[in-house]
């Protein structure tokens, strides 16, 4: 990040540490920031030299905040949230059920005009902004309590799986859990980057590559400001984010390309039925006949939704926990079918100690759609082992985008059939992966020096962590199986 990235994320961070004071918490003030940027924003380029038409209603916009003061003022924001949220396109997106969590008259007017009307937004290189507000959203991701950390990808790891995946232009690129938008940002990164764009290519990046769906308003909105402040859509321009559930229906688009990181937390708010008629709970009942399997597992879910997502010869890169890989049931059921469907041809296990949500193993699963056939499409599953013998922590030693240096090089994104094997990198065949017991994908291999040698042993505090991890997973599990026990 930049110096003065990180200049204005530190000014804007300690004024948060103030506000907290009153009760409001990282995610409340980002919120916030969010409201009142885009105001500022939309007020600059109204004015030379950018003289474009705002957006924001007269009256409700910033000129009519710095006016005001004292109570007059926490009303008059109060009505300006609630009246641009009842506004469509970019500007309803991120004001949608907007609401003042700022009591203090006194503070608000401060936040705006010592901290936000100082600064010339629109001014600043969108690295330079963009990198401060991805500051902010990394600062919100790591505050434990807030469990903000779900909705945010190590970029590193996102940066490692778009150089993998490499979407090449004109492609449409998609994410059904979009979170703060970190792929989305990724993949336009990557393409603007490309030289061979032409106009065409450049105004299509702008509309109609990126789609987004994020369930959460609060996060849409996050992933909307980061867009706009990255310079990927004009502030006049809509955003391609649908706030729904994303595992609701397939959405009638197809896609060239899906990343994601979905939601922890196995159990799905609703529930999956099937052609078959089969429903395990009776809450919301969601008719999904393009899914292989009905099960309860959300993770389970967007692996199928995925799928559905993708045209034919669509590829997708989706982050998937270890109970996606040996769970028994629809589990096996819809491992089979990815094999035979698709070419399932990359497994990656992650390490532990790389996502903000405590207690997740986590590995990145790769494949391509194909065309219905009697034979299957996966010749081979290469895995590349990033977890054993590796020890991760988000704060003394955080995973750098060089820690997946080798497995980039061991892709071999450009002809996946030059693959050589090495130490932490094994291919297994289509027939031996089905002749698993229940088709488990949870293969490791490497010995795990730490269970052997003691002398090598890593630093107590990180031997205390994974066992901290190991057992959360575990009262995770035992709290869906009393969960299921009670249904």
């Amino acid at each position: 990040m930049a110096a003065n990235s990180n200049q204005i994320v530190a000014k804007l961070w300690n004024y948060c540490n103030i506000l907290r004071d009153d009760g409001l918490s990282y995610g409340d003030y980002l919120e916030q920031l969010t409201f009142l940027l885009f105001l500022k924003m939309a007020d600059e380029q109204s004015r030379p030299p950018w003289g474009k038409p705002s957006p924001v209603l007269a009256g409700f916009d910033w000129p009519s905040l710095l006016q005001r003061g004292g109570d007059e003022l926490e009303t008059h924001y109060r009505h300006v949230l609630e009246t641009l949220g009842k506004q469509g396109g970019l500007l309803g997106l991120v004001f949608r059920k907007a609401q003042n969590k700022i009591q203090d008259p006194a503070k608000l007017r401060r936040l705006i005009v010592d901290l936000i009307d100082r600064e010339q937004w629109s001014a600043m290189s969108a690295d330079v902004k963009g990198d401060a507000y991805e500051g902010l959203l990394q600062k919100n991701a790591e505050d434990v309590k807030g469990g903000a950390g779900q909705y945010f990808t190590p970029r590193p790891l996102i940066q490692a799986i778009v150089e993998v995946m490499r979407p090449l232009p004109g492609m449409t690129v998609c994410d059904p859990a979009c979170g703060t938008g970190g792929f989305l940002l990724a993949a336009h990164d990557f393409l603007a980057h490309n030289p061979s764009l032409d106009v065409e290519q450049k105004r299509r990046l702008r509309s109609g590559t990126l789609f987004g769906v994020e369930l959460v308003d609060s996060v849409a909105r996050l992933a909307a400001m980061n867009l706009l402040l990255h310079g990927i859509v004009g502030d006049g321009d809509s955003v391609p984010i649908e706030v729904r559930d994303s595992l609701g229906s397939q959405g009638g688009k197809h896609f060239e390309m899906v990343l994601t990181n979905p939601p922890f937390g196995r159990k799905s708010a609703v529930t999956i039925v099937t052609e078959e008629g089969r429903a395990e709970r009776e809450n919301l009942a969601i008719h999904r006949d393009d899914f292989w399997a009905s099960t309860s597992n959300k993770q389970l879910n967007f692996v199928q939704h995925v799928f559905t997502l993708l045209r034919q010869h669509g590829r997708a890169a989706v982050v998937v926990p270890d109970n996606v890989l040996f769970e028994g049931g629809a589990g096996e059921t819809i491992r089979r079918k990815l094999l035979h469907e698709a070419d399932t041809h990359t497994l990656l296990r992650l390490p532990t100690g790389v996502f903000y949500a405590q207690g997740v193993k986590a590995n990145l699963l790769f494949f391509d759609r194909k065309p219905a056939a009697e034979r299957p499409w996966t010749e081979k599953l290469w895995i590349y082992d990033l977890r054993t013998n590796q020890h991760f922590t988000l704060k003394e030693h955080h995973l750098s985008r060089t820690d997946l240096d080798e497995f980039v090089a061991c892709f071999r994104p450009d002809n996946r059939h030059e693959r050589v094997e090495s130490e932490r990198f094994h291919a297994f065949s289509y027939d031996e992966l089905v002749k698993r017991d229940k088709a488990n994908l949870d293969i490791f291999w490497l010995r795990d020096e730490s269970l052997e040698d003691s002398a090598n042993l890593p630093d107590p505090d990180v031997i205390a962590r994974e066992i901290v991890e190991d057992l959360e997973a575990a009262l995770e599990q035992f709290r869906e199986l009393a969960e299921d026990t009670r249904a």
